[in-house]
């Protein structure tokens, strides 16, 4: 395994009840370091490209709505296996879904009509990782040391 950097966003729902330090404090529990952090205003034209496998869907204007709720905080993460490992520590997308001792399952929400609000956005893929920490980081944001 070789280290990589993956993008996570805290979603508003995250900011908005306060469980930023705690998830990630979880993230860094488990060796993952910081390599850029930011809190931002997600712009339309971001969503649309973020959310573009999803941008005509008639669904997508509560998401576009939502996560415009509050700033956002974008997080440049590095580790081994970081991408997999994330997303395992999150769980399931659908936070109804998601076990107890997952992010998403002890502090997503419980109504399955609120799928989006599921704490974070990680990235997928390293091709995914790549595209979107390009989105949301300018160059010199994300840091080695």
């Amino acid at each position: 395994m070789s280290s990589e950097t993956t993008l996570i966003l805290f979603k508003p729902d995250a900011v908005a009840k306060n469980l930023t330090g705690q998830v990630l404090a979880r993230f860094q529990a488990k060796g993952f370091i910081v390599r850029g952090i930011k809190m931002m205003h997600l712009s339309d034209e971001i969503l649309a490209e973020h959310y573009a496998h999803i941008a005509t869907m008639p669904f997508f204007p509560s998401v576009r709505s939502f996560m415009q709720e509050t700033p956002v905080i974008a997080l440049a993460l590095e580790g081994e296996n970081v991408i997999a490992e994330v997303r395992d520590l999150l769980g399931p997308t659908d936070s109804t879904q998601a076990a107890a001792g997952t992010i998403r399952g002890d502090f997503g929400f419980k109504d399955a009509d609120a799928k989006m609000r599921n704490v974070c956005h990680a990235s997928d893929s390293q091709e995914a990782a790549a595209a979107e920490l390009k989105r949301f980081f300018g160059e010199g944001e994300i840091f080695a040391y």
